[in-house]
């Protein structure tokens, strides 16, 4: 039996773009690749052919991937969850205590983790520390910059 992963909606989507991408337009281009290096005689001492090989393998995972990634998706939708502690898709305001700065953060899956858009991986150590909290509640959790704390402001499922 395979593991489940959860996922939002969104990030169930973005996935499903990606493949469709890969398997619709790279997919294609990498064959083509592959036809054209090999017009170019013999493919034993071809480096053109091996590059467009090695290129062809690695796609082939990325697309093996995406598909286990997205059958094994357990998705949850934050606008359906109605809970007044810190689960999975939740977004949390946090006061950094010792820089008295506001952060805010959503809690999503591994491949959806883009801190640029203030999203957090599950599994990272922050998310770590912040299920099962709730507002008002101080979080503390080791960074390579060292302790943080950090109290929760605001918890919103949206």
């Amino acid at each position: 039996m395979s593991q489940r992963y959860p996922v939002t909606p969104a990030g169930l989507e973005t996935l499903k773009v990606q493949l469709h991408e890969m398997k619709t337009k790279q997919r294609p281009a990498v064959i083509k690749l592959i036809e054209e290096a090999r017009e170019h005689g013999d493919i034993s001492e071809n480096a053109e052919y091996d590059a467009a090989k090695d290129k062809q393998g690695i796609l082939e995972a990325r697309i093996a991937d995406i598909e286990n990634r997205v059958a094994d998706a357990q998705v949850i939708d934050p606008a359906q969850i109605d809970e007044d502690k810190v689960v999975f898709g939740a977004t949390v305001t946090l006061m950094d205590l010792d820089t008295d700065q506001e952060r805010m953060y959503q809690i999503v899956g591994d491949h959806e983790a883009d801190l640029k858009k203030k999203r957090v991986s599950i599994n990272s150590p922050i998310a770590r520390a912040l299920i099962g909290k709730k507002e008002g509640e101080i979080v503390e959790f080791e960074t390579p910059g060292g302790l943080r704390e950090l109290e929760i402001i605001k918890i919103e499922y949206k």
